[in-house]
């Protein structure tokens, strides 16, 4: 039986040219290289200069993604951006983003899951292509976290960067097996009695400030492990695969911790997880689709690899995608 699968045509990523170590950040504040790597596992993280902004973050990504896809921004129907930073309240950033690629067809908006933003992003898009509302996507988690940090805690500030990742979807013709290539299951998830453990303390309706992002990092990480596992052992379910089945695992880079116990309790071989929480921090909507971008680059994510991504949120929302590349 023939189903329409949304098959990923190329990736595309873009980082800030400021990098900002662990050691810089000491400078700032009461840490040390030892104790962000030993907690996180992250090293470094890049940081938008002033005047740059997420739109410029994710118009980068876009470009990357439709080159590296051999696509022309024409023939893009709709884009979808994953962000919690957006330039303004409104219009969606999105939008902006279509206006600077020269798009003046189809349809754009902004979609906010924190974290989990992408593969949020990714199963709409997959919706939208199957129906038949669209015959290509564009797909971006961008994010400037480095505009909502509280740069004096240094629980939270050592935690998070700024970048953009973006995927091309072509709606295609499968034979309906998990053969095929594209998405081939999707699962999601929230519950907001979790609010309090990772939020922002501002809004246009409740403070009119942005706010700073508060964590209950603790609370956090017991849940996470949890709440990802349970996502992924659903895709398993759908699809009659396995751990073993895959090839890569591209999980959202928040904690390099949480990202080896989820691993380790799927069963998932330590060779198989694509990290780069270590070189970006954790940059929200943007980290899958960078990871992601930097697998493809360096010639580890190839043409039939079958590849699960997840990612846990703010809200808290989570979820997983598992596709064929």
């Amino acid at each position: 039986m023939s189903v329409i699968r949304s098959t990923v045509l190329g990736s595309g990523s873009y980082l800030p040219a400021t990098c900002l170590t662990n050691e810089d950040l000491a400078k700032k504040v009461d840490t040390s290289d030892e104790w962000i790597v030993q907690r996180t596992g992250i090293r470094q993280r890049h940081v938008a200069a002033e005047g740059e902004y997420t739109s410029d973050l994710a118009f980068n990504a876009a470009e990357a993604a439709l080159a590296n896809a051999g696509i022309k921004a024409e023939d893009i129907d709709l884009i979808i951006l994953a962000t919690a930073t957006p330039d303004n309240t409104f219009p969606a950033t999105a939008v902006q983003v279509q206006h600077r690629l020269g798009i003046n067809h189809g349809f754009a908006f902004d979609i906010q899951a924190v974290c989990s933003g992408f593969v949020y992003a990714l199963t709409t898009a997959d919706m939208y292509l199957k129906g038949g509302l669209a015959k290509r996507a564009l797909v971006i988690g961008a994010e400037t976290f480095s505009r909502i940090l509280d740069w004096e805690d240094r629980t939270t500030c050592v935690l998070f960067g700024d970048g953009a990742g973006a995927v091309v979807l072509e709606a295609r013709e499968g034979e309906g097996t998990v053969e095929d290539r594209g998405i081939l299951t999707a699962h999601l998830r929230s519950d907001g009695r979790h609010k309090e453990k990772l939020y922002v303390d501002g809004g246009p309706s409740t403070t009119q400030t942005a706010g700073h992002l508060r964590m209950e990092g603790k609370e956090v990480f017991k849940h996470a492990v949890g709440m990802i596992t349970d996502v992924i052992e659903d895709a398993f379910e759908a699809t009659k695969l396995s751990a073993e089945d895959l090839d890569w695992f591209i999980p959202h880079q928040a904690n390099k911790r949480i990202i080896d116990a989820s691993a380790k309790k799927l069963g998932i071989a330590p060779e198989k997880v694509v990290t780069t929480v270590d070189l970006h921090g954790n940059t929200s909507a943007a980290s899958i689709p960078l990871a992601i971008d930097t697998a493809v680059r360096d010639g580890r994510v190839k043409a039939g690899d079958l590849v699960m991504l997840e990612a846990m949120g703010g809200g808290f929302t989570w979820g997983s995608v598992l596709l064929r590349w």
